[in-house]
């Protein structure tokens, strides 16, 4: 019964640093004023009829802090590019010059700032209930195995540990989202 116990606060462990790392990628495509090839992750584009990743069609590049330079491996993927760059609504506009295509990233105003980091708060909300619904989950599993004869203290001892996970995954959140907000506020 011990051993099912330890097993089980282990594979919690590693469901609440898969949702930190999830939360990690999620505010790495969050643009924080700088030219990041990461926000083009999410961009499909129409590879012979197959949807791809930029990243496997062209050499994704940061020209300079506000500039990102795509150069497609086929000179006939300029155009599918382009379009899945604006149907991805990232806010930019991609300049074709024929052999490779620019996004210039313009200067982020306070305003925008300000709607960026409330994007990158909610962000941090969804990883906080992704760890709270972990944590329920396993404190009924323990639960379930106090049903069928685990001692009571062990039990109480198990919610504690894993409670003592929440608040420490909860507090790395924390400290996540207060780096990013510290980076998109700095000028």
């Amino acid at each position: 019964m011990l051993e099912d116990l330890n097993k089980l606060i282990e594979q919690t462990t590693e469901l609440m640093k898969k949702a930190l790392s999830h939360l990690d990628s999620e505010l790495s495509k969050i643009r924080a004023g700088r030219a990041n090839p990461l926000m083009l992750d999410s961009c499909m584009v129409d590879y012979y009829g197959n949807p791809t990743p930029i990243s496997q069609v062209a050499n994704i590049s940061v020209a300079d802090a506000r500039t990102l330079t795509i150069q497609p491996w086929e000179k006939n993927m300029l155009g599918p590019i382009e379009r899945s760059i604006m149907a991805a609504n990232l806010g930019v506009t991609p300049q074709n010059d024929g052999i490779i295509i620019k996004i210039y990233l313009p200067p982020l105003t306070e305003e925008r700032r300000r709607e960026i980091v409330k994007r990158v708060s909610g962000e941090g909300e969804f990883g906080k209930v992704a760890i709270r619904n972990i944590r329920r989950d396993a404190v009924e599993s323990v639960k379930k195995m106090k049903k069928d004869g685990l001692s009571e203290d062990a039990s109480k001892d198990a919610e504690t540990n894993i409670q003592d996970l929440t608040n420490k995954y909860i507090v790395l959140v924390d400290k996540t989202l207060e780096a990013k907000e510290k980076e998109i506020m700095s000028v």
